[in-house]
């Protein structure tokens, strides 16, 4: 995918204020407007400036967009790196998708990966009788042994705002923030009263926290089960044998049971994450083989490759028969 430079389609620098975002957009989209246009390929850079503007108006879109671009520039292949959007805080409650598109073109698929996840301004969960300020959310990244055990971890987040002189800037706050035992990715966490201010004595909006966890160098997770690639011995994988495994919740011991293969599978149950059931962990056997680094080695290795009377390649022989 190809990244898109909204400010290229624009016109504009990239520290363009509001007001020059919002009057090139007025200039553009009389130029290109597919109803009156002449000029070629009208209707697809009418897209492509409204689809510019959708971002570059709304100061939340555009410094989620800028943080992201300082890595990419137009005509280079984009992949968003995971968890790109994390620590924005964006008005609205999490969950929903922005509402229809730039007039009724629809948005690109660079877009969508940026921002189909996101809440479209204003179309959080409304409640204009008593005034009460607006929810905002946020997603946030936590390591996995905070969910296992429980934590308390002080949060910052970027809170994008426009300057008096029109220009988008972010504001960082930081926050301490209880993170419950067995919380798993996509779950959110309430900080009551710490969205948008209300108007005149009304309460405060709330904070909503989707969480995310950061990429782990020992374990993967699938829902709520986690998985490890344990090295093991060739004499291990033959002969069967008992060895320590480190889990989130301590160390356990391990039975491999004699003549296990590469990419066997055993299950340690309910040590996956804490949640209720609690997940199980697997164990994804990987053998190594050493080097004959010596004399001897390389002798006991001769022994047994005469000894053994064992061809890996018995199948593949057979099939060409």
């Amino acid at each position: 995918m190809e990244y898109k430079d909204y400010y290229s389609i624009m016109g504009v620098e990239r520290d363009a204020t509001q007001d020059e975002i919002k009057r090139a957009y007025r200039k553009l989209a009389r130029k290109y407007h597919p109803d009156v246009s002449s000029e070629p390929e009208a209707e697809a850079k009418f897209k492509d400036v409204g689809e510019a503007y959708e971002v570059l108006r709304d100061p939340e879109k555009r410094a989620a967009y800028d943080e992201l671009g300082r890595n990419w520039q137009a005509g280079q292949d984009f992949h968003p790196p995971p968890g790109w959007d994390a620590g924005f805080e964006f008005t609205g409650a999490p969950g929903g998708r922005p509402r229809g598109g730039p007039g009724e073109y629809g948005y690109s698929d660079f877009f969508e990966e940026l921002f189909g996840r996101a809440q479209a301004a204003g179309s959080g969960p409304r409640r204009s009788a008593n005034l009460q300020g607006e929810d905002h959310h946020a997603r946030v990244q936590i390591e996995l042994e905070d969910s296992f055990h429980g934590a308390t971890r002080t949060i910052t987040l970027r809170v994008p705002e426009l300057t008096p002189d029109g220009h988008v800037q972010a504001r960082t706050r930081n926050l301490k923030v209880r993170i419950p035992r067995g919380v798993r990715p996509g779950q959110q966490i309430r900080l009551a009263g710490q969205g948008g201010p209300g108007l005149g004595s009304a309460p405060s909006g709330d904070l909503y926290l989707e969480v995310e966890f950061r990429p782990h160098k020992r374990y993967r997770l699938d829902g709520a089960d986690l998985y490890l690639d344990l090295p093991i011995a060739p004499w291990e994988a033959v002969l069967g044998a008992t060895v320590r495994v480190p889990t989130p919740g301590g160390t356990v011991d391990l039975t491999i049971p004699p003549g296990s293969q590469t990419g066997k599978r055993l299950r340690l149950k309910g040590r996956g994450l804490p949640t209720k059931p609690a997940g199980d962990l697997y164990v994804e056997l990987k053998i190594v083989v050493p080097q004959a680094g010596t004399a001897e080695a390389k002798e006991a290795w001769e022994t047994l490759s005469r000894q053994a009377d064992f061809n890996p390649r018995a199948r593949l022989e057979e099939d060409n028969a």
